[in-house]
């Protein structure tokens, strides 16, 4: 019988809590049934696999992320929804390492397509749109915006940027100012 209290949804929080404090290439479900003080058979009643677990985790911070991206972007346009968006994910990071990384594991595609990183798409190319970019420029804006924000805070939470002045808040803003400037004069093909 499976140990009162524990569920998918509980094992997949403790889970992401676990990624954020030591890695979310450390979480495993053995490592998780430690957590929990009980043997990993018990848990295999309720996950399958570590890659489960891991993609149950991504998928809880996709939808995390998409929620706080929504509630951010919600009644902004122009810079001031990119800037919404870009403190979104670099905030999230750094509260939430574990889970951020989480968020960029590869899933399958029947899987990413029934995520929430449908929405993030989605919500990314609505802002686009007050840029008037159509496609294929849109998809072009789509996954350079992704770079920059996933680049610069990957390099940030690594400690890339903390040898150098000027600060990095100063440097986020300007990223950000450059970006807005070449949305705003996106180059023709």
């Amino acid at each position: 019988m499976a140990r009162a209290g524990l569920t998918p949804e509980r094992l997949t929080r403790a889970g992401a809590e676990l990624a954020d404090e030591v890695g979310f290439d450390q979480v495993t479900v053995s490592v998780l049934a430690r957590r929990f003080d009980v043997k990993v058979a018990s848990l295999y009643s309720h996950v399958r696999s570590s890659q489960d677990l891991k993609t149950r985790i991504a998928l809880l911070a996709l939808e995390e992320l998409a929620d706080r991206a929504a509630e951010a972007l919600a009644g902004r346009a122009g810079k001031d929804a990119l800037t919404a968006l870009a403190d979104v994910y670099r905030d999230y990071a750094r509260e939430h390492p574990g889970r951020y990384a989480a968020a960029q594991l590869r899933l399958d595609p029947e899987t990413a397509a029934a995520s929430a990183g449908v929405r993030h798409a989605r919500m990314t190319r609505a802002l686009l749109r007050g840029y008037e970019l159509t496609e294929p420029d849109q998809t072009h804006a789509v996954r350079l915006l992704g770079s920059v924000f996933h680049g610069y805070v990957s390099l940030e939470l690594g400690g890339g940027f903390s040898h150098s002045a000027p600060d990095t808040e100063e440097t986020w803003t300007r990223v950000l100012d450059a970006l807005d400037a070449l949305l705003r004069n996106w180059p023709a093909p």
